[in-house]
């Protein structure tokens, strides 16, 4: 088996070396901001009549195949193909968003600009502390392999202990849910609307005239020990953990305003992205529902003890992972609770042979200096997780109302309402109809921060975080530096991410060592990534050298760019695998360089080898298992559907009828491997699919056999544990289903449509 080389989307292009004496956009960008300006203060309300949801739901297939059928195929192609839509599926899914399109509109409030940019420094979380087993041995209930001892509620059991592998007990650390604010910027903002022109602004309900610079006031967050992002546990193979959650959301000391979402009910239901973990830790729906607290999730005043076995899937080093995140998965409530702060960080490492273990002399080299601690905690110089997350700020004028507001969920909201109380705070819509993407692009909880880099190689953990958006990421320099989009005249979805860079040019590339299930078998050199939600992907970084060859210089500056737009949670309207947009360049991250340092690591030529496929694993084609993801012909909270059903906790779901002319239950033998076929039906959208418990090998695309690669998707001959389904694919993975028994599931990681059914169980037997 070979895996391609090839660089994904552009060739490579030299570019000249970039300014470095002073980077004068971290002056105020007022300057960029048109000086004149009509104020319509009821501007960004919502229009009101048009046709409801309901209305157009009952269009359907017909009202959007009529649409289809009088466009002729030549006029359609120049527009369905850089879509990826040239195909029957595909004309159809056009037509009904462009159907769509047309008869529903969708208000969403435009963020304050972010005046100076780039001065606020990137956090990067230190490794949180263990509780000493003095401290965790006087417990009221001890953590503990027992009957009873896996939560406070007293009725599960943990199912794997770590010494029946020969493990030593779990190193312990406690997290409570807790209520707090957050600032995203240090930064006066201007108020602006969608036209990218002043407008009033609110301090406590009271209307601040037009044109006035402010400070932000504080999101409220529900956050692991308070925090956004929450704690980064510098985890080990062979080392378990064991996590106690602890619901603290009833309690709000500081009174700060709830708003109108999160899980009304205040509970939660932590996930470990995607650790091998037995199901009464795996934090999912299908196994909380039936046996854990036998409801949605843990209620405030409840526990849960989470353990990560921190062992690869059969015991096979080839299985090794290395960087997990842990978020909320409370059902129907998953998307509010991670984009109200629920997210945290698990790099984990291979101290197997030296291989990975954070320390650039040993191993395989890679960049990282580690630094052990005396509370039994480790850190890594020179390995930075990076969470990105975007988000939407209130604007006080914008209604706020969708199908969770006529079920009375947040009755201290009085929706349909507008907020001016909550202007600059993060404003969140349950089910938007186009999907839901911010305008303000974060890195580890902080709007465009600033990092201070060595001369030498770093490592970069990548971090989808969004509830729906996808990025692609180009490290590139700029002359001139960033220019608000307000002042290059663009507006409307246009100001999304507020600032560009003109002249920005591709000057470095990225080395890329680990996609979702780990290290790679050798490296690959990438001029630009694709990363979808809760997609992880781990690059190294030279910072002592441009892709042509010149050297880099103290006070140089590059940025981390963003090049896939992408107006709404549907799809992207341009990246560089479908019709590039050359003025679409945005910068997420500034990077200086600083002083020379010493380096030890180097870029391997091999690392880790897959796991072999079965040779034979074709003749297991005609009995796959088949699931469709598609949106359903039901309203509100089911209108996601997985082969026409909405997620059902009490069952495991069935496949759709494969070529045998069998539908078989999802339910797998303990230890044994099969072939799943995961379907976009269509519509429009793109579907981030992941499935728990197990990395899959993606096999087949589109009927093509991809296991040599694709140059659309490279990562396909990776491990991964999340599907990347464009409109109208399909998509053949090969999994396992090792070591444990129990309930889990599998969803769209688009957050709005796994909370609004397009989720499905299944379950390992023995």
């Amino acid at each position: 088996m070979t895996l391609s080389r090839t660089s994904e989307n552009l060739q490579v292009t030299g570019c000249e070396k970039p300014a470095h004496s002073v980077d004068r956009r971290s002056e105020s960008a007022v300057a960029d901001v048109p000086a004149e300006h009509g104020v319509d203060e009821t501007s960004e309300s919502p229009e009101e009549g048009g046709l409801s949801r309901r209305t157009l739901l009952r269009l359907g297939a017909a009202g959007a195949a009529g649409v289809a059928l009088t466009s002729g195929r030549g006029v359609l192609e120049p527009y369905l193909a850089p879509k990826g839509l040239l195909s029957s599926n595909g004309v159809f899914a056009a037509a009904a968003t462009a159907l769509s399109d047309l008869v529903y509109t969708e208000a969403f409030p435009t963020s304050p600009l972010i005046l100076t940019p780039f001065t606020d420094e990137l956090p990067i979380p230190k490794a949180a502390t263990p509780v000493p087993k003095s401290e965790y041995s006087g417990w009221a209930k001890t953590p503990g392999p027992g009957l009873g001892q896996q939560s406070s509620l007293g009725n599960q059991q943990h199912q794997i202990w770590p010494s029946k592998i020969g493990y030593p007990d779990p190193i312990v650390y406690k997290f409570d849910l807790l209520v707090r604010g957050h600032a995203f910027t240090t930064s006066e903002v201007l108020p602006i609307d969608s036209k990218g022109q002043p407008t009033v602004s609110f301090d406590g309900g009271k209307t601040v005239a037009a044109g006035k610079t402010r400070k932000l006031p504080l999101s409220t967050i529900y956050g692991f020990n308070g925090t956004f992002p929450g704690p980064r546990i510098n985890a080990e193979y062979g080392k378990p953990v064991l996590v106690r959650f602890e619901n603290h959301l009833d309690e709000n000391p500081l009174g700060l305003d709830r708003q109108d979402f999160g899980s009304p009910d205040l509970s939660f239901l932590t996930h470990l992205h995607n650790g091998h973990t037995a199901p009464e830790s795996d934090g999912n729906p299908h196994y909380s529902m039936n046996y854990g607290p036998k409801a949605a999730g843990y209620e405030p005043g409840t526990s849960c003890d989470n353990l990560y076995l921190n062992w690869p899937a059969g015991g096979d080093d080839r299985e090794k992972q290395s960087f997990f995140w842990f978020h909320d998965h409370r059902m129907d409530h998953t998307g509010s609770n991670v984009y109200k702060g629920m997210v945290g960080l698990y790099p984990i490492y291979d101290p197997k042979n030296g291989m990975d273990m954070g320390d650039e002399r040993r191993g395989l080299r890679l960049p990282g200096v580690r630094k052990d601690n005396a509370d039994g905690s480790f850190d890594v110089d020179y390995d930075i997780p990076l969470a990105f997350y975007d988000c939407r700020l209130d604007d006080g004028v914008t209604v706020h109302q969708d199908v969770h507001d006529g079920m009375g969920e947040f009755p201290a909201a009085k929706n349909p309402n507008k907020h001016p109380e909550w202007w600059g705070k993060t404003f969140f819509k349950h089910f938007p109809n186009h999907g839901f993407v911010g305008d303000i692009f974060t890195v580890n909880g902080t709007a465009s921060p600033v990092i201070h880099v060595k001369r030498r190689k770093y490592r970069f953990r990548f971090l989808d975080a969004s509830v729906a958006r996808i990025y692609e990421f180009k490290l590139m320099s700029s002359t001139k530096g960033p220019k608000s989009s307000a002042s290059l005249g663009y507006s409307g979805d246009e100001l999304e991410g507020q600032y560009r860079i003109p002249d920005g040019q591709q000057c470095m590339q990225f080395t890329q060592i680990a996609s979702d299930g780990g290290l790679l078998p050798f490296p690959i050199k990438r001029d630009s990534f694709e990363l979808w939600p809760a997609k992880r992907r781990e690059v190294i970084v030279d910072f002592t050298r441009y892709q042509d060859g010149t050297p880099t210089t103290k006070g140089d500056v590059i940025y981390l760019t963003n090049v896939m737009k992408m107006p709404n949670g549907r799809m992207w309207s341009n990246s560089s695998r479908f019709s590039s947009d050359p003025n679409y360049k945005v910068p997420v991250l500034k990077i200086v360089i600083g002083d020379d340092a010493p380096d030890d690591s180097e870029i391997p030529t091999k690392m880790r080898d897959l796991p072999p496929l079965p040779t034979n694993w074709q003749s297991m084609l005609d009995n796959r298992l088949i699931f469709e993801v598609q949106r359903g012909s039901a309203a509100g909270e089911t209108e996601w559907m997985i082969n026409g059903k909405p997620f059902d906790p009490a069952t495991s779901a069935t496949s759709m009828k494969n070529k045998a002319g069998a539908s078989p239950l999802a339910q797998q033998k303990k230890n044994s491997f099969n072939l799943w076929e995961i379907r976009n039906g269509g519509g429009g959208w793109v579907h981030p699919f992941h499935l728990h418990m197990e990395e899959h090998r993606t096999v087949m695309r589109n009927n093509k056999d991809v296991t040599r690669g694709d140059p659309s998707h490279p990562d396909d001959v990776s491990r991964e544990d999340l599907v990347a389904l464009d409109p109208s694919e399909s998509v053949i993975i090969y999994r396992g289903f090792r070591d444990f028994t129990g309930p889990y599931v599998a969803h769209c990681h688009n957050l709005a449509h796994e909370d609004h059914a397009m989720m499905f169980g299944w379950e390992i037997t023995e």
